[in-house]
């Protein structure tokens, strides 16, 4: 991937039938590999404190005539309550000028509404692509306490490998390590919490899926998907409509609940 400033760059996939036009909003240069998998990194508290607030937000309630996309008749994927249900639409009171483009408007309290008609089209891009791919080379992380459910639900479905929790240095970069792995596309629930996936994946020069919230930045990531990426529910309902679109794509049968990606 090449040094663009955030400059769109089409990512096709020549084997596609119908290729899928991939974003490209990757700047700077990748840094060296991990030299060994053992160098340490701060461990994740088991409930972070915006995950904490997104959860306190998911249990006040959603707001179902909230304006939440510009086309209130747009086609979606599940109905917009829905989307509502499970906060997908709440961002953080903080936003970069990456993510200001899948913005839909400021709440009175602070919070950035994501535009959920964007999220819903690129879990269909995200499908599209990672439809192109064998399963076994398709990589989920998540470090975040309340993703690691629903990614490693969404990996056993489309048959991905996964790593939740700490990602280990080294796991795409340090072939002597253990548990090194080559997968051919990384999709992340956190550009932030899963940042040593990232900074691995473009090392090693493989695209990179991202769940991105209103404060993340999205350089070195391939393609965005604008949600709520710290409510638990958010992410259940993103993973499972990921699974199941994905299936769709490869003509399988197969169709998950999502009940089946909601942790107990």
């Amino acid at each position: 991937m090449s040094d663009n400033d955030n400059d769109a760059v089409e990512i096709v996939d020549e084997g596609a039938d119908e290729a899928a036009a991939v974003e490209t909003e990757t700047e700077g240069e990748a840094e060296p590999p991990a030299e060994a998998a053992e160098v340490e990194a701060e461990p994740e508290p088991e409930t972070a404190p915006d995950e904490a607030d997104a959860e306190e937000e998911e249990a006040a309630g959603p707001a179902f005539d909230e304006d939440v996309m510009p086309d209130e008749e747009a086609d979606l994927l599940i109905p917009v309550e829905d989307y509502l249900s499970a906060g997908v639409h709440i961002g953080t009171q903080q936003k970069t000028k990456d993510m200001e483009r899948f913005i839909h408007r400021v709440r009175d309290d602070g919070l950035y509404v994501l535009d959920v008609s964007q999220t819903d089209d690129r879990i269909r891009v995200a499908a599209d692509f990672l439809a192109n791919y064998a399963p076994e080379q398709m990589l989920v992380t998540s470090s975040r306490q309340y993703g690691r459910f629903p990614a490693e639900k969404f990996a056993d479905a489309v048959g991905a490998r996964a790593r939740t929790g700490r990602f280990i240095p080294g796991t795409l970069t340090n072939p002597d390590y253990a548990g090194y792995i080559e997968p051919d596309v990384v999709v992340v629930t956190d550009p932030i919490g899963d940042a040593q996936a990232v900074k691995e994946a473009i090392t090693v020069g493989i695209p990179v899926i991202a769940m991105c919230d209103s404060n993340n930045q999205t350089s070195n990531v391939d393609l965005v998907v604008p949600t709520n990426n710290k409510g638990r529910r958010a992410l259940s309902v993103v993973y499972w409509l990921l699974a199941n679109e994905t299936l769709d794509r490869r003509g399988t049968d197969q169709v998950y609940a999502l009940d089946e990606f909601e942790e107990v």
